[in-house]
């Protein structure tokens, strides 16, 4: 996979650094206006990285990268994929959290206009395949995989059978949900007693507000051996409400997420956290902009990538920590 991606970053960059000078020095994008949604909030967790790929692909492009950004808000996702419609872009990079049936009248409406769109980060499988020829890629995780692999990750950080767990996830979204779907069914698959917690979407909006519901939740089950999410800013709270509000020593309580933050690094560092998975969310920015623009340019047909490379641990932090907090893992 590691390979695969090289492979496909040199080529890209390739072609950034050697088409402008056959096309009269103008960048391959130049002119070009693509809409591109973002995820949380500028800046945050989870987003930062998924931002700086895009604003990087766009200036190698010659883009204007017009910036949405919706709280990990479906419905809002909903309302800017109409709004960049209205505004009629070359392109349009969706997130695939509201699901297929949600905006897969919006995807065609903007096809038939001559917008290309393409998605990161939550994959929509059906309307990939339909659109598929006309630059409907995807750049992000296998969800359920990735899931999966984090959840054995946890296994092999402690976990044993009849041992009990907590997977906080948002399991209701249509395809989004596949992430928690597969940590949860690793755990089982290994004899740990699930039990799925839904977020709600004021911590899927605000990860500090979901603190309280884990404490009290902890405190409820006082035999529970683990927590683990596929959420990236609830990972990033996960070392506060195991240290600080539950008075927990390192690997008492087995936890393991996703995505890379500051935080995040200080509870792999420190012992926290076992495992983190790394969707390389650079990549779910990058990838999306190059999709529209060499549509737009050659006709080419959608990418699809898995940007996942595995899991992060403790002994495996140290070389990356320096990009991380950059802003670029």
């Amino acid at each position: 996979m590691k390979k695969l991606l090289l492979i496909l970053a040199v080529a890209l960059l390739t072609m950034v650094l050697t088409v402008p000078a056959l096309s009269q020095d103008k960048p391959l994008g130049d002119g070009m206006t693509v809409y591109c949604q973002m995820g949380g909030a500028e800046g945050a967790v989870a987003t930062i990285q998924r931002t700086l790929g895009a604003r990087e692909a766009a200036k190698a492009l010659g883009v204007k990268l017009i910036e949405q950004y919706s709280q990990w808000q479906p419905e809002k996702m909903v309302q800017q994929l109409k709004e960049a419609i209205a505004a009629q872009p070359d392109g349009i990079v969706i997130m695939g959290h509201p699901g297929s049936a949600a905006v897969k009248d919006l995807v065609k409406e903007a096809f038939d206009k001559g917008i290309i769109v393409t998605v990161n980060n939550t994959p929509l499988p059906d309307i990939q395949e339909e659109y598929l020829s006309k630059g409907f890629g995807y750049a992000g995780v296998d969800l359920f995989a990735g899931g999966y692999l984090t959840g054995q990750s946890m296994i092999k950080a402690g976990l044993k059978p009849g041992d009990k767990a907590i997977v906080y996830g948002l399991f209701s979204q249509p395809f989004r949900g596949q992430s928690e779907g597969g940590m949860a069914k690793a755990l089982e698959d290994a004899g740990v007693i699930v039990d799925r917690q839904e977020i709600s979407p004021e911590a899927d909006a605000d990860a500090s507000t979901a603190i309280p519901i884990l404490t009290g939740y902890f405190q409820a089950h006082p035999d529970c051996k683990a927590i683990g999410t596929q959420h990236g800013a609830i990972t990033g709270i996960l070392v506060n409400l195991l240290r600080d509000n539950l008075k927990k020593k390192p690997g008492e309580i087995i936890s393991a997420g996703i995505d890379l933050s500051p935080a995040t690094i200080e509870g792999l560092k420190t012992g926290y956290i076992s495992a983190v998975l790394d969707q390389q969310l650079y990549l779910q920015g990058f990838i999306p902009v190059v999709q529209v623009v060499l549509t737009k340019k050659y006709k080419i047909t959608g990418f699809n990538v898995n940007t996942g490379a595995g899991t992060v641990t403790p002994e495996t932090i140290g070389e990356l920590e320096e990009l991380i907090t950059a802003g670029y893992r």
